[in-house]
């Protein structure tokens, strides 16, 4: 009861002061129109990033736009349980819920600015048989808070590869360094067609 309260209250202070990172991420000058867009429809992680880029500077591309625009591309999100501990019956008391992310984002000619990677993200939650609305309560409260640090890993991780273009080796600006970036490995995705989200404010 304690810990589902202690995440209820998470994620009400992360709601209520709406998402953002801790700095401006930094975009080239010459990046042009951006668009989000995604495999999943009307997926909540793709406005937050919408919503993160506009808020870096990024102009917002025609509803419309195919063209000439740059594109961060969501190539997949998937979510699973696996259950990390068992009561003397088997049943599961505690699962890790996880989050993986597939994404790259393009210039507006094709040519590649972030390269395609992977983010995984998880979170431990207790499964309470007894209360079963609890459990599932608690585990959509995670999902949110999960989905708004997916958006802030992904944003980080251009800000990293943005930072470090134009210096030798790759070696990024003391002046404007962030937190070190975990390089993660670039999965095949099957592709269908995507959907578009615009970059908006909330």
């Amino acid at each position: 009861m304690l810990r589902l309260l202690a995440v209820t209250l998470l994620a009400v202070s992360l709601s209520a002061c709406g998402f953002h990172l801790r700095s401006k991420i930094a975009l080239p000058a010459d990046l042009g129109p951006v668009r989000v867009v995604s495999k999943t429809r009307y997926s909540p992680l793709a406005e937050d990033l919408a919503v993160g880029l506009k808020a870096a500077g990024a102009t917002p591309a025609a509803e419309d736009a195919t063209t000439d625009v740059a594109t961060l591309d969501i190539k997949s999100e998937r979510w699973g349980d696996r259950a990390i501990a068992l009561d003397q019956n088997g049943r599961a008391l505690e699962y890790s819920l996880r989050y993986a992310t597939v994404f790259e984002f393009r210039r507006a000619d094709g040519s590649e600015l972030v390269p395609q990677q992977v983010v995984e993200l998880s979170r431990d939650y207790v499964s309470q048989s007894t209360n079963l609305t609890g459990t599932t309560s608690e585990r959509e409260i995670l999902a949110d808070e999960l989905r708004r640090e997916m958006a802030a890993s992904i944003l980080r991780r251009i800000d990293g590869v943005v930072r470090g273009v134009g210096r030798p080796g790759g070696a990024r600006d003391p002046a404007t360094s962030t937190a070190p970036v975990d390089p993660a490995p670039a999965t095949d995705d099957a592709l269908t067609p995507a959907t578009t989200t615009p970059v908006t404010t909330p």
